[in-house]
């Protein structure tokens, strides 16, 4: 089986990572804001949250291709359900990312000394492998949402203020949440597009259970309420009001097309830019923290 390096980065689906990084952003905003700001600590905040998200979409890739899952896939086919990588060898790189996350998350919780952020780190790597894997992936079961919000949200957020101030004021806590909405909007729309595919194959999604109208409008509430959050959280400076404002403005501008209708493929663009809009997002927070 011969495989391009285009096939590893499809596999890696590099458009999710922008919600493993837009909360480590955010979280190093509030903490540079808070006067405790260390860049070796947010690098591997960043590094570890990364290697999660590649490590749970490849993890995702060989559980639902040996599953069969990908058989109803309209899109490119993956590495594992396509036939072009042994599941084995995805295994391995899924489990080879999980290793290296472990290991740099090894060294954060050394640096901060707060040895009990071990165990946060071993559930982080747990929810990971059983978004799709094992015998009752909650994936399968309508709340992975939550478990997005948790992970991608709150934890990435709070846990990145937290290795640098040894504290998690509000405001961690409350931009926590708004990233864990723009993640949540990032799974939304990638299952909206997938609904009549999940349906065939028994893959019970949020986005299955509401069915497509009500699935569109909790899309969009993700996107109205998270810069609310994030703006609540932060310094009630005009610039601040401005930053949700033009957040607010963007998510409607991503939305337009789902509201619209828009299916298929013609999905595989508001994915795009709604993960720009949560790096966006990201970085907005980290420079609005800074106020």
């Amino acid at each position: 089986m011969s495989t391009t390096v285009n096939d590893w980065l499809e596999g890696a689906r590099l458009r999710t990572l922008p919600a493993a990084a837009a909360p480590v952003l955010a979280g190093a905003g509030i903490a540079a804001g808070a006067g405790g700001f260390s860049f070796p600590r947010s690098l591997l905040a960043l590094l570890v949250a990364l290697l999660l998200q590649i490590g749970c979409n490849f993890a995702n890739d060989y559980s639902d291709g040996i599953r069969g899952t990908d058989d109803f896939r309209t899109g490119p086919p993956r590495l594992t359900g396509g036939g072009k990588v042994r599941p084995k060898t995805v295994l391995a790189v899924a489990l080879g990312c999980f290793a290296a996350a472990a290991v740099l998350g090894l060294v954060l919780v050394a640096l901060s000394g707060k040895w009990w952020l071990l165990l946060a780190g071993l559930a982080a790597i747990i929810a990971a492998w059983f978004y799709t894997g094992g015998k009752h992936p909650y994936g399968y079961l309508g709340i992975a949402e939550f478990f997005v919000f948790v992970f991608f949200g709150l934890m990435a957020t709070v846990g990145t203020v937290y290795v640098q101030l040894a504290h998690a004021p509000l405001s961690a806590w409350l931009a926590g949440a708004g990233m864990g909405l723009y993640s949540c909007a990032l799974l939304m729309v990638n299952n909206i597009r997938d609904i009549p595919t999940d349906q065939e194959a028994g893959k019970n999604t949020l986005a299955v259970r509401l069915g497509d109208t009500r699935s569109r409008r909790t899309y969009v509430a993700y996107l109205v309420f998270a810069p609310v959050l994030i703006g609540i959280g932060l310094h009630s400076h005009p610039i601040v009001i401005v930053a949700v404002v033009a957040l607010e403005v963007a998510g409607i501008i991503t939305c337009l097309p789902l509201v619209r209708g828009a299916r298929g493929k013609a999905l595989l663009a508001v994915l795009a830019n709604t993960g720009k809009l949560t790096l966006g997002a990201g970085v907005i927070t980290f420079l609005a923290a800074l106020i």
